[in-house]
């Protein structure tokens, strides 16, 4: 009698972690052959600036290259640090952080924590390691070290990693100082002159802005650390003084600036979620022909405002789809919230004139009222005598 054969179970296919399908999928829209573009600190604070825009978000969380999708789109920016600037910033960088950083932690010292132990010899420990992970991991190590050493530590350029709906952001701050009682500094770098004590408020909230970013991602290490560590939420600005290459500093509160970016950054979409009603075979290789680059652009919705000018390299494409669409939003953030249901152009121009909207809506009323005013203030004015000129 022939034994029966054995019948063994066919082991199951195990599908990939989601993390791997993620990023997988990630590849897949930059284009396989193409490196992945970093995401740092200033791109997370323009992106939580506008959490509604989906396609920055699935760019920057792909890696893609914007500036050179914006070129392929025939829609170049300009948005961006002059090789000048950059040079001159690391160059101030560099001087700052001479000698072990004994300027910098004598400028943490003065304007963050005079009454610690001035700094006489701080520690700088060696952050480095193989890859953003592997250089995050070491990050964490030297921050609980120094926390446990209780002295003057100075992380020279370390790796903070943060969540960003749904995927690790890898983020790189000029420095981060360890005070002697345990608690972190955030410390940024800047290029910009601080004159008379004061430096440009716009450059000093976009530096606050990113530095609030960095925050958030060193509360995330301490989160992990038993007891948990301060997070101080007083940064420290150092910048040329006057217009010179000797450092000055000043400390810039960035709590309203933490609490804005964390609420934006927890209403992103997924990326995830982003990723799966984008049609099949969707990519965003620089490359591929302008016709295909574009459709793959455009099945992802944007929303353009004209902040994003400075702040993204797409915007002069986002721009001008948002004007040939007619939508209200390409004017100003302001004046889209005033006109409540009025998206478009035309529908404001049609509520104005009384040929579409409810009079009861006061965006509609408002309108209704102004176009009434402008018609009399225009009707009974009367024609400039011949010969006179027009101011």
């Amino acid at each position: 009698m022939v034994p029966a054969p054995s019948r063994e179970p066919i082991p199951k296919q195990v599908p990939p972690a989601r993390g791997t399908r993620l990023r997988h999928r990630l590849a897949e829209l930059r284009g396989p052959a193409v490196p992945p573009q970093p995401l740092d600190a200033r791109a997370l604070a323009a992106l939580a600036a506008n959490p509604g825009c989906k396609r920055r978000a699935i760019l920057d969380g792909a890696g893609v290259n914007k500036a050179a999708l914006a070129s392929a789109l025939g829609s170049p920016s300009a948005f961006g640090q002059s090789q000048f600037a950059f040079m001159r910033g690391n160059a101030f960088e560099a001087r700052v952080k001479a000698d072990g950083g004994a300027e910098l932690l004598r400028l943490v010292h003065e304007k963050l924590d005079a009454g610690a132990e001035p700094p006489v010899a701080g520690l700088v420990p060696d952050l480095a390691a193989v890859g953003p992970e592997g250089r995050a991991a070491r990050t964490a190590l030297a921050l609980r070290e120094a926390t446990e050493a209780g002295a003057w530590t100075l992380l020279d350029h370390p790796m903070l990693a943060l969540d960003v709906a749904g995927s690790p952001a890898f983020l790189e701050p000029d420095a981060v100082v360890v005070h002697p009682d345990g608690s972190w500094t955030v410390v940024e770098i800047k290029s910009f002159p601080m004159l008379d004590g004061s430096a440009d408020a716009a450059k000093v909230g976009a530096a606050a802005r990113q530095a609030a970013v960095y925050v958030l991602a060193l509360e995330r290490v301490a989160d992990r650390l038993t007891p948990a560590p301060e997070v101080r939420h007083s940064v420290l600005l150092v910048c040329p003084k006057d217009f010179s290459n000797l450092p000055a500093a000043s400390a810039v509160d960035v709590r309203k600036q933490r609490s804005v970016t964390r609420r934006q950054l927890d209403r992103l979409t997924r990326i995830e979620d982003i990723a799966a009603t984008l049609p099949e075979g969707t990519c965003f290789a620089p490359d591929l022909p302008t016709p295909d680059l574009t459709a793959a652009v455009e099945s992802v919705p944007a929303t353009y405002a004209p902040e994003c000018l400075s702040a993204c390299e797409l915007a002069f494409h986002c721009r001008a789809r948002s004007r040939a669409e007619g939508a209200v939003t390409s004017l100003g953030r302001s004046l889209r919230a005033e006109l409540g249901g009025l998206t478009s152009v035309d529908d404001v121009l049609d509520a104005a004139r009384g040929t579409a909207g409810d009079p009861a809506d006061p965006a509609v009323a408002a309108l209704r009222r102004a176009a009434q005013l402008r018609a009399e203030a225009l009707g009974s004015r009367s024609p400039a005598p011949e010969g006179a000129s027009c101011p």
